[in-house]
């Protein structure tokens, strides 16, 4: 095995966890979190952002599988297949991995944003319920957009 063949395994790998925590997450926390009230629901979505972005290395292979899985990719295509075929998938990655990126930082990352600056506990029930209703059918549409958009 060369360093191209262990650095995609090593990629799958990352790419793999990251996806079973994915997951894991919507298949046992999000029916949870969907039970509660209206309070509560924002409330869990506040401290699990909280941890999520406060640079918690399990979170961070997120990123790193991105950018790794691309240049690994491309490295293995356009130096072990002839050129043409290279350059057509390390397109087709480029765009899958500019899609990735350019989605969370224009639609999930500020829907947190917004939901951490919500003071809850200053909140009446009628304003708490409309912003659940907004984030959650916003989460919800992006979510289903960014498990749906690879296979397209």
């Amino acid at each position: 095995m060369d360093v191209l063949d262990i650095s995609l395994i090593f990629s799958i790998t990352l790419c793999s966890l990251v996806s079973g925590f994915i997951f894991t997450y919507s298949v046992v926390v999000m029916p949870g979190l969907s039970k509660l009230n209206d309070k509560d629901f924002l409330k869990a979505f506040q401290v699990t952002d909280a941890v999520i972005q406060n640079n918690q290395p399990l979170f961070m292979v997120f990123l790193d599988r991105l950018y790794f899985g691309y240049l690994s990719y491309n490295i293995s295509f356009i130096s072990k297949y002839w050129v043409c075929r290279g350059l057509v998938n390390s397109f087709s990655c480029f765009c899958l991995f500019i899609r990735c990126t350019r989605h969370n930082d224009s639609n999930p990352y500020p829907l947190n944003n917004h939901i951490q600056r919500i003071k809850i506990e200053d909140l009446n029930d009628e304003v708490l319920a409309d912003q659940r209703l907004k984030f959650e059918t916003k989460w919800n549409f992006f979510n289903t957009f960014e498990q749906v958009s690879p296979f397209l």
